[in-house]
């Protein structure tokens, strides 16, 4: 590998025919638009074919040419200057994958190029160059890779739609893929490039960003609008870019408007979550400082529970809230990835902190029986809950509290940031565990038709 990399460094050098991918497809079909995004790839894709080991993550805007640069003209670009790189090229099926490895093979056969692609080995899927190692081999999500050492391992929106993004299995399948297959295959020096349109922060750029090695990770994410002033094309806040479909500011205007606000922060803006939020906004959260007087309150527990305990399991989440008049307030939250016996004993722990919290909904899922169950003789007021509807119909049905400020967090509470940021990245954030704890308070607090028993201090909740 040595030697190959010795000759991919000298790539810049002026005596080079085409200095970018973008100069190839230029020369292969003069109809190309090179904008200024696609200059920022093409600066990118050079660094990375010429830097050992490179790791690179490109999200830009779809039908804007980020696949046709980095899966087309970057693999027969990188061949040209050696011959030798064996490719990989995957994406979420095989015929994705196919379609580009037979691109770019016609493309050599079709241009003289001064490289021929063997007649014994030129399949649409895997294909070789003549008198040399090199060639492209492409796959789905999900193949196998052995027996294969990959120079260059290309990877293609390996998520097809927002119902692939949105199922965990499918994305925990993306990254076996990535961990047991593509990672492992790899050559010393090899770069990993990923090119994709963000569908969910826990898709697999969510997930690289994150691993241990994510800060070895250089992304490019390319938003269709600037949206600070550190915009990566240098654009001023508001400013679309250069479309190379011809989109004008208005068929922009329109595409943001049709999409709608999720959409747009996920595909076009490269943000699974909006900047404040989506259902439940970062600004429209109350902050109370000190605990209200809750002699005429009715204070309740919420629990969302686990299946399991283990660093790999959901959150379990308890929390107490009180209504007072027109407005609730989030008075605790405890959460954290806890064992059977562990909730328990939270529970009990919580119980004792906060006695006015008579009655303590447990959603009657995963662990909700079993601790009903095991705790019913020592803490009184478990009431099991069976929520109706889906999550996002849940949070939906509260969200008209949070936007009239009748909901209140609390101001110094040191997890409320992480409620708050997990609230705003709902439904497409990673966890959705302190969410579903609230709505199912709220819900029972300010939906659930209410009996008052007076002369106790507390309501009986019906």
């Amino acid at each position: 590998m040595t030697d190959i990399w010795s000759a991919m460094l000298d790539l810049l050098q002026p005596t080079q025919q085409w200095a970018t991918p973008g100069d190839l497809a230029k020369h292969l079909d003069p109809r190309t638009v090179q904008t200024p995004a696609l200059d920022l790839i093409d600066a990118e894709l050079v660094r990375a074919a010429t830097t050992p080991d490179a790791r690179l993550i490109v999200s830009m805007p779809p039908q804007e040419g980020k696949s046709q640069r980095c899966s087309r003209r970057f693999p027969l670009w990188a061949l040209l200057r050696n011959p030798d790189t064996r490719i990989a090229i995957a994406s979420y099926e095989h015929g994705v994958a196919r379609r580009w490895g037979r691109a770019i093979r016609d493309d050599i056969t079709t241009n003289d190029l001064g490289i021929t692609v063997r007649d014994d080995l030129a399949a649409q899927h895997e294909w070789q160059l003549e008198g040399h190692e090199g060639g492209v081999y492409s796959v789905g999500i999900g193949a196998a890779l052995t027996g294969r050492p990959v120079d260059l391992l290309i990877m293609d929106d390996p998520i097809k739609d927002r119902l692939q993004a949105n199922s965990q299995t499918f994305r925990d399948r993306v990254w076996d893929w990535w961990v047991e297959v593509g990672a492992t295959r790899l050559a010393p020096g090899a770069p990993a490039i990923l090119i994709m349109t963000r569908w969910h922060e826990d898709d697999l750029a969510g997930r690289l960003l994150k691993a241990e090695d994510g800060h070895l990770w250089r992304v490019v994410n390319i938003p269709a609008e600037a949206e600070t002033d550190e915009d990566p094309l240098g654009r001023t806040p508001g400013e679309y870019m250069v479309s190379a479909r011809g989109r004008t500011d208005e068929q922009w205007d329109a595409i943001k408007i049709r999409s709608g606000s999720q959409a747009w922060a996920s595909l076009y803006q490269g943000r699974p979550s909006p900047a404040d939020g989506d259902m439940l906004r970062r600004d429209q959260w109350q902050r109370w400082t000190t605990i209200p007087d809750l002699t005429y309150a009715t204070v309740v527990q919420s629990w969302d529970l686990a299946f399991k305990g283990a660093k790999t399991s959901d959150f379990v989440v308890g929390q107490v809230w009180a209504k007072i008049g027109a407005d609730c307030y989030l008075l605790d939250q405890v959460r954290g990835r806890w064992s059977f016996s562990e909730t328990c004993q939270q529970i009990r722990t919580l119980s004792a902190r906060w006695p006015q919290a008579i009655a303590k909904y447990v959603e009657d899922k995963a662990n909700g029986p079993a601790v009903i169950d095991a705790l019913k003789a020592q803490i009184p007021g478990l009431v099991p809950v069976q929520p109706e509807g889906g999550k996002e119909a849940r949070a939906a049905a509260i969200q008209p509290l949070v936007e009239a400020g009748n909901v209140h967090l609390p101001l110094t509470a040191e997890w409320v940031g992480d409620l708050i940021e997990e609230a705003a990245a709902f439904p497409n954030g990673a966890h959705d565990d302190q969410v579903d704890a609230l709505t199912q308070a709220l819900t029972k607090l300010m939906i659930t038709p209410e009996k008052q028993t007076y002369g106790t201090g507390f309501w009986d909740i019906g």
